[in-house]
């Protein structure tokens, strides 16, 4: 796989230092760079118990992310998945704790145990009052002896945070942080394994596999699943998850991003998690956000901790680290009315039946829903990759609105089809066909003659759109088209459009649309998706004639 870096040995000590140039200047790491890789608050005094954690890079924000008032005193890193050295953690130890200590909060991993706990040891040796706390949150293998620690350390960070600011004692805070890693519990899953900057990887799933109980290090799964809805995976890990809560307790979400679902997946995650069983539970939510990443794992996990009055004004209290989510009350959706047209409240046509234009209008719908995959892998090589699913989204909405449409009056179809296509189809085509038919609507209103009235609305759409024959668009296909059946044959038009949107593959340059973003030597022999949704259409109008 890729990745942006310069060199494997450098990059963890670069991007702390690019954390450190893009967060607050109340950040700073020891001079002991590279060799020991201590980020720490600037501003510290060693008045409060010093907060300290770490462990390998790759787990991004984590651990450096959460330095800041109101959490982490200062984080210790490691290479790419490797403990920091017992030296390290000693130095940041040395560099932040006062008289009041320092609490270290430690994932349960074996490096990471006897790292830290060597360095405690050291330190209380050479007088420093030192507590550790050991986080082991992940219930992916039941029964295990050492469950590992993973995202929902997260939570003791902030819990231990919140009373050391507020000035508590080292075994106050250490109780306090203590409890909660007993109340927490963790499940991941993933589509993908994460890969290693500068090393060969291997994914040893299948394209149609995901893996659940899977920890951040690029570990196997507990068990590999069918790739499958995420409803039907959220319900799989709400079933690990519910037995393990206490029942008729309220809890804390965190929904963690392992680096590399996109934002738009992980909103419809959250959201299903919080209408599954496993919601009755959850009374806070923090997230969906990268909070402790496996470098680019295309996966997720929850973490749930039991609240009471003290972890929810802990979970709750603001803080300066910004990787933190503010914790969010759960909450049903506000739905505000939307303001009503005269139209829209009493119909915009009544509708009306002509089983020929019925026909018509459904057969062209079926075919521009079976080109779908075929226009998206078009427009993937010249676009964005979704003209197919524009297209086929606004066919949909015209079958579904079928019933409701005024088919023995052409006018008011047209209209009725500009109306649909401006809401349903989205994206530029949307609002051009929405365009091209509502002006063809009016057109033939005023004389009845659907070719005159189609080349009208082609008159309006590329008068708004600007984009003409020769363009590299649906007009190189429609225009010829319509030009065509103006002299009543319909056969003749559906073979200029088929000839129009042939001639897009020649056309290496593209003067509207996506398409003009793209080099001449990515658009040569492709042709233009849009153009060939229109020549298919007219192919269908053909053969029905």
């Amino acid at each position: 796989m890729k990745h942006f870096f310069n060199r494997k040995e450098t990059i963890v000590t670069e991007a702390l230092d690019g954390l450190l140039l893009t967060t607050s200047s109340r950040l700073a790491r020891l001079d002991s760079f590279p060799d020991i890789k201590v980020i720490l608050r600037a501003d510290w005094d060693r008045s409060e118990v010093a907060i300290i954690s770490g462990g390998g890079a790759g787990h991004e924000p984590s651990h450096a992310g959460f330095v800041g008032k109101g959490m982490l005193t200062a984080a210790v890193s490691g290479e790419i998945f490797a403990s920091p050295s017992v030296d390290a953690v000693l130095t940041a130890i040395r560099a932040v704790t006062g008289p009041k200590g320092a609490l270290l909060i430690v994932k349960n991993y074996t490096g990471d145990r006897l790292n830290f706990g060597l360095a405690a040891e050291k330190a209380r040796a050479e007088g420093f009052d030192v507590e550790m706390v050991i986080v082991a949150d992940d219930i992916a293998i039941p029964g295990i002896n050492q469950p590992r620690g993973v995202a929902g350390t997260l939570f003791v960070h902030k819990i231990a945070g919140y009373h050391a600011e507020r000035g508590e004692d080292l075994k106050t805070v250490a109780a306090h942080a203590a409890a909660a890693a007993g109340d927490i519990v963790s499940l991941g899953m993933s589509l993908s394994t994460c890969s290693v900057p500068g090393q060969a990887h291997e994914d040893r799933l299948g394209a149609d596999e995901g893996e659940l109980g899977l920890g951040i290090h690029g570990e196997p799964g507990a068990e590999r699943i069918a790739l499958q809805p995420v409803a039907d995976i959220v319900a799989a890990m709400a079933a690990r998850l519910t037995p393990v809560l206490r029942e008729g307790a309220d809890h804390a979400l965190l929904v963690n991003n392992l680096g590399a679902v996109p934002p738009l997946e992980m909103t419809v995650i959250a959201k299903t998690v919080l209408s599954s069983p496993l919601g009755r539970h959850v009374r806070l939510i923090v997230g969906p956000a990268p909070m402790m990443t496996a470098l680019n794992m295309n996966g997720f996990s929850l973490s749930l901790i039991r609240l009471d009055g003290a972890r929810e004004a802990a979970l709750t209290a603001a803080v300066e680290p910004h990787a933190w989510m503010p914790a969010v009350e759960r909450h049903e959706i506000k739905v505000i009315p939307a303001p009503r047209t005269a139209a829209s409240l009493n119909g915009a046509a009544t509708p009306g039946e002509n089983s020929r234009n019925r026909h018509l209008i459904t057969a062209l719908c079926e075919h521009l829903i079976s080109l779908e995959s075929e226009l998206n892998r078009l427009d993937g090589r010249v676009g964005d990759g979704d003209t197919g699913s524009t297209v086929a989204a606004g066919a949909r909405s015209v079958l579904a609105r079928l019933d409701t449409l005024p088919l023995d009056r052409p006018d008011a179809t047209l209209a009725s089809l500009g109306d649909i296509l401006g809401t349903s189809m989205g994206g530029s085509s949307g609002v051009l066909l929405s365009i091209f038919f509502t002006a063809a609507a009016k057109a033939m209103a005023d004389k009845a003659d659907i070719s005159a009235a189609l080349l009208a609305g082609l008159d309006r759409m590329t008068f708004y759109g600007g984009a003409g024959v020769g363009d590299r668009t649906m007009v190189d296909a429609l225009s010829p088209a319509l030009q065509a059946l103006a002299s009543g044959d319909i056969a003749a038009a559906a073979r200029a459009a088929a000839s129009g949107a042939e001639s897009t593959k020649t056309m290496t340059k593209a003067r509207a649309g996506r398409a003009s973003y793209v080099s001449e030597r990515d658009l040569a022999g492709v042709a233009d998706p849009g153009a060939v949704a229109v020549a298919g259409a007219f192919g269908v109008a053909a053969s029905l004639a």
